[in-house]
């Protein structure tokens, strides 16, 4: 989210780096391929997205260290120390506490969000669902129900509560809705 935030304010393309198909069993490819990612950063100015980042950036020194994801780390922290480009590069993980210590030097600004309070949970429920008639949304049950979610799950649920609406041919979002949407996006969590 914060991602596509920053590329809407500085009128730039979002691109996502997916690292299930930049990552791969061959020695030397994913290297290669990361190459081909900082090639495009150079050419092309844009906000890239690095999503999952632990599972590129984890500490190089963890007991379950896989050489050639090692070597992969390094090629990065090379491009990184390389990029002269105006592009904006973003790494994103839900496990910080993973990622290898280089990393945190090599970007300028290190973000955490805490899970939202309240307030800013029905804001962003307000925001995703003002589309949507929700006056018929039980504030206090729905806000206990998203606690201790993230405003990007709340989000999802929010979008899978208008699914729903969308596909029963109403505008109105209630308390039912998303509250299975929330049910189903904490079940997700867990698997």
């Amino acid at each position: 989210m914060t991602a596509r935030a920053l590329a809407g304010d500085l009128r730039l393309p979002l691109f996502v780096v997916r690292l299930d198909g930049l990552i791969t069993k061959f020695m030397g490819e994913t290297a290669a391929k990361l190459r081909l990612v900082f090639d495009a950063i150079s050419e092309i100015r844009g906000v890239y997205l690095f999503d999952e980042f632990d599972a590129l950036g984890a500490q190089r020194a963890a007991d379950n260290d896989v050489g050639e994801i090692r070597r992969v780390l390094n090629s990065f922290l090379q491009f990184l120390e390389e990029d002269s480009t105006d592009s904006l590069i973003i790494g994103a993980t839900n496990h910080p506490e993973i990622l290898d210590k280089a990393l945190f030097r090599r970007f300028d600004d290190v973000i955490t969000y805490d899970l939202p309070k309240p307030e800013a949970a029905r804001r962003v429920i307000e925001n995703r669902l003002a589309a949507f008639n929700t006056i018929q949304l039980d504030w206090s049950v729905v806000l206990s129900a998203a606690d201790g979610l993230s405003q990007a799950d709340i989000a999802r649920s929010c979008l899978e509560a208008a699914k729903a609406a969308v596909l029963n041919d109403t505008n109105d979002v209630n308390s039912e809705n998303l509250l299975d949407a929330i049910a189903e996006r904490r079940h997700s969590r867990h698997l």
